[in-house]
């Protein structure tokens, strides 16, 4: 286990966050009529180039050899429709109130530490002799990505690297609280899948392994930031250095097909409320499908249905100074 607490990343100005949708061309897409729109899983399949193993690893990387539980063993995040004891919830309601706990703070660990972590985990997924989800076939059959445990690694940190955009525009302190718990269950989560799946025996060499991640965690997340804050023609470069590894013959279709994919995310993102995302209601948008923009019509509509969904919320483990209208 790492010595060293990992720490999130700083946060972005506003004012620079602010102006980053005016600064690329697959946002630009969506002032083209909606049947030009393309899923990124369409966009990749556009590829006419042979599809042939990537020559980049030098030996066969170690594969799982056993699967651990998704996220754990305990029954609140195994089961989800584990619902606690009458008595034992009027007790949580009635200590919430007492001590006036701020929930925006206690819901960080259970939201982005487990749901939006599950969300990362599962998007690129695999074990041996198991069919792959139709998401991890987007980028080891389709995108013609490598299958190792450090693959998986790329493609979850650019999921966590998203997330923590849109985290990274909350208020300063919940924002701050919730990368912590991701990125902290995001290298626990490694640590005992190296341990217990990789069969990894010795503690100084995962030690060794996590650092490495970290240091690559911290110069992806600069690099994707440098893409957001500048073109698509960074940001492929980001992603073609980290999730593609440099491939000099990577398909130009997919690192495209790519950045399409991301652009969504954090659009979808950008439309949610602080509350909506601070509750877990995102879901990452599957690369089979199309990210259609909204007019004003529907994003007032959009807006208004969620807030009759929250103004229902009124026991006091639901209660949240998160806005509703950023």
């Amino acid at each position: 286990m790492l010595s060293k607490r990992i720490v999130a990343i700083r946060p972005l100005s506003s004012s620079t966050a602010a102006s980053f949708q005016h600064k690329n061309q697959i946002l630009n897409k969506f002032n083209q009529p909606q049947k030009d729109l393309e899923t990124p899983l369409e966009l990749a399949n556009q590829s006419t180039l042979p599809k042939t193993q990537p020559k980049l690893l030098k030996k066969e990387p170690r594969q799982p050899t056993s699967k651990n539980p998704f996220l754990s063993d305990h029954k609140i995040e195994n089961d989800p429709n584990y619902k606690m004891s009458g008595l034992m919830q009027s007790i949580g309601q009635l200590v919430i109130k007492i001590f006036s706990i701020d929930m925006d703070k206690t819901r960080a660990g259970p939201v982005a530490g487990s749901l939006y972590y599950g969300e990362c985990k599962k998007q690129a997924l695999y074990y041996p002799n198991e069919p792959l989800s139709d998401t991890a076939k987007f980028y080891y059959e389709t995108l013609n990505l490598p299958r190792s445990f450090s693959q998986w690694f790329q493609i979850t940190n650019l999921h966590y690297w998203i997330l923590s955009v849109r985290m990274r525009a909350m208020p300063f302190k919940y924002g701050k609280n919730y990368q912590q718990k991701l990125v902290d269950r995001f290298f626990r989560d490694m640590e005992l899948r190296m341990a217990q799946e990789l069969n990894i025996s010795s503690n100084r060499i995962i030690e060794g392994y996590l650092k490495d991640y970290h240091t690559q965690m911290l110069g992806s997340i600069v690099s994707f930031d440098e893409g957001l804050m500048t073109d698509d023609i960074t940001l492929a470069g980001a992603l073609w250095r980290n999730v593609f590894n440099g491939n000099p013959d990577v398909d130009m279709r997919h690192v495209e097909a790519l950045v399409g994919y991301v652009r969504s995310q954090l659009y979808v993102l950008n439309k949610m409320s602080d509350r909506e995302f601070g509750f877990g209601k995102f879901k990452f948008v599957p690369p089979n499908e199309v990210v259609k923009p909204l007019t004003k019509a529907q994003e007032e509509e959009l807006r208004a249905k969620v807030k009759a969904e929250f103004d229902s919320h009124n026991l006091p483990s639901q209660r949240s100074v998160l806005s509703l209208d950023e």
